[in-house]
């Protein structure tokens, strides 16, 4: 499609992109500690003084969302979406490569988190917001130069119409892209089981999309027993996610959660011998693993945040140990059921939760373009980290820049 053939984009998506804090520099203050409260005024103030700052608005509604408060932080997101779509993160070093971005409206984990990645770079990080509605003005002219696109929108029933519309353009862009979208919708869950599930050294139960009426009438499909992990749709960090023991606990279950349809999949009791818990989070940047954390947990629904890695040493240990073998521990017992995992799903990009059966394999629990990767953590209690997650950064740097010089509008 050429853009001579389109019709003229709306005004917001036409204005030339403003610069802004973004995540990344917003996360790592919040992550130290400090108090956002007196910055988020600030850009309030700012954005009332000059209505054309979409760029503070954009900023306080990531403080918002830091601080619990998604209602808010959605409406000035839309206030600051109808000003413009295109942001720009500007470069800290001589610019390299010039990338842009596609995103979509909404909470933090709607999108790849790439700000984190590209942190203290030579790449100049172009954010342009996507919405379904224009799917007939798409006019790849009107966006900011741009040496490759990445597509950073996360798989979701809200970001579905968002990526229709814009996959015909995509599949002919006039620069190269990287996490074709094509490949996005089987990160689904119910779609990641299906392709995942038979693959070598690997164990992930089916999940099924069920619905309400299907569940409180106790109608299990061929295959699903109890126990069982009840989720809604969409959900995503334990979120109103249960494990549910038997079918009275299920009706209890039921009455407390939202949404009439949800995932079901078997519960796999993944315990270590010692009856703790560990779950991975590994990267795979163009099919290569990389360690991101690791959490250790009395608890069966671990996440980083709720595993008391910072209370304890003796944890902390245990993951410096796995990130610091992971290339030769970790990454060689799984190295098939990584690959085939690279394959099936078909993303440049992508985040993988796991964990280790009494038997070898790799349970997955997700993968997801959008997780949480970032080198933020506290330097004093995590220094085994920065090593790691450089190495990850350095990687998917080196990817950009790759892709970029193998198509056409190679990086300059």
């Amino acid at each position: 499609m050429t853009s001579s053939t389109l019709a003229p984009l709306s005004d917001p998506a036409l204005r030339p992109p403003q610069d802004y804090l973004g995540l990344a520099a917003l996360l790592r203050r919040n992550l130290a500690g400090t108090d956002l409260a007196p910055l988020c005024q600030e850009l309030i103030q700012r954005a009332t003084d000059d209505p054309d700052d979409a760029g503070s608005l954009m900023d306080a509604a990531v403080i918002f969302q830091f601080h619990g408060n998604p209602a808010l932080a959605l409406q000035l997101q839309q206030e600051a979406l109808s000003l413009r779509r295109h942001f720009r993160v500007p470069a800290t070093r001589p610019v390299a490569l010039r990338l842009l971005a596609l995103m979509a409206p909404g909470e933090l984990m709607a999108n790849v988190p790439i700000e984190c990645l590209l942190e203290d770079s030579d790449v100049e990080l172009n954010i342009y917001y996507a919405t379904a509605g224009e799917a007939d003005e798409i006019d790849p002219a009107a966006l900011p130069e741009h040496d490759l696109l990445f597509v950073a929108i996360g798989e979701s029933a809200a970001n579905r119409t968002i990526l229709d519309a814009w996959r015909p353009y995509l599949a002919d862009w006039h620069r190269p892209v990287l996490n074709d979208p094509r490949h996005l919708e089987r990160v689904a869950r119910d779609r990641a089981a299906q392709c995942l599930r038979a693959l070598p050294g690997i164990a992930m139960p089916p999940t099924l999309r069920i619905d309400r009426a299907q569940l409180e009438q106790r109608t299990l499909p061929a295959g699903v027993d109890f126990p069982l992990i009840v989720r809604p749709l969409d959900s995503h960090a334990g979120h109103d996610l249960y494990k549910v023991d038997d079918a009275a606990a299920l009706a209890d279950v039921l009455a407390a959660m939202p949404g009439d349809d949800f995932f079901v999949s078997c519960f796999i009791d993944y315990r270590s011998a010692d009856g703790l818990f560990r779950k991975y989070r590994v990267i795979l940047v163009d099919g290569q693993p990389f360690a991101c954390h690791m959490g250790v947990s009395s608890d069966w629904m671990i996440h980083y945040l709720n595993a008391g890695m910072a209370d304890s040493p003796a944890k902390r240990a245990e993951e410096a140990a796995f990130m610091a073998g992971f290339d030769t521990g970790f990454a060689v017992r799984h190295a098939a059921a990584l690959a085939a995992i690279h394959r099936g799903i078909g993303l440049d990009y992508l985040g993988i939760d796991c964990a280790e059966t009494a038997d070898g394999r790799l349970l997955i629990f997700e993968v997801d373009p959008a997780m949480v990767v970032h080198a933020m953590d506290p330097v004093d209690l995590y220094p085994y980290k920065q090593a790691p997650m450089h190495k990850l950064f350095a990687a998917f740097r080196a990817l950009l820049f790759r892709t970029a010089q193998g198509g056409t509008g190679a990086a300059r």
